[in-house]
């Protein structure tokens, strides 16, 4: 299990990279809080770019070295109806287009039968990337979220899934967030940036 913890960068790259990634979980898993301290404010991106996605844009990180596009899924459900159903194809053709896949695991709660589904359901996109988010990590103790580590660790062996990594984060306490970042950027595809940096605030969201 490689579990990543805050160090000094080594880079010395002067590659740049842009790419999307979204963040996926059950509810209140803590993606909007996420998205807003990567980003660093509550925005809603308005730019209508033509080689841009053509997914909702939730945030937008701006690094001199990589632009991390933050683009939006439907919750994923068992689908009770064809609507649902048709929801959740949406959720599947986003996930097989954005370059990384965050999932996100609170450290104070158990792994449930929500998470699972989820799993399962990412074991079959085979292209994009995957890495575990342990969110609210200031709400848990150490032995806590050790054990909760190892349960994810284990959840990927179980379905198959090999976690790009596996990173504890508190967005509320502003910790490992940036690893967070310099973790995700190496897993985009090098290019220029594809939004100009333009934003505009917006009400919170929740998650």
């Amino acid at each position: 299990m490689s579990v990543r913890t805050q160090s000094s960068e080594e880079s010395g790259e002067t590659v740049h990279r842009a790419g999307f990634a979204c963040f996926v979980g059950r509810p209140n898993a803590g993606k909007s809080t996420l998205t807003n301290a990567l980003v660093g404010q509550k925005v809603a991106i308005t730019a209508n770019q033509p080689q841009t996605t053509r997914h909702t844009v939730r945030g937008i990180v701006h690094r001199p070295d990589a632009q991390l596009i933050l683009v939006d899924t439907p919750g994923l459900h068992k689908p009770r109806t064809l609507l649902g159903e048709r929801l959740n194809d949406v959720v599947r053709t986003t996930w097989a287009e954005v370059d990384v896949i965050g999932f996100c695991l609170p450290a104070n709660e158990k792994i449930g039968p929500g998470d699972r589904f989820i799993a399962k359901e990412l074991a079959g996109i085979k292209k994009s990337p995957k890495v575990a988010i342990v969110t609210k990590t200031d709400l848990v103790d150490s032995k806590t979220l050790a054990e909760q580590l190892i349960a994810i660790d284990q959840l990927g062996k179980e379905l198959g899934i090999e976690w790009a990594e596996i990173v504890p984060v508190s967005a509320v306490g502003d910790k490992q967030v940036e690893l967070l970042a310099n973790l995700l950027v190496p897993l985009l595809p090098e290019g220029p940036a594809l939004y100009p940096r333009v934003t505009s605030r917006t009400s919170p969201s929740r998650s």
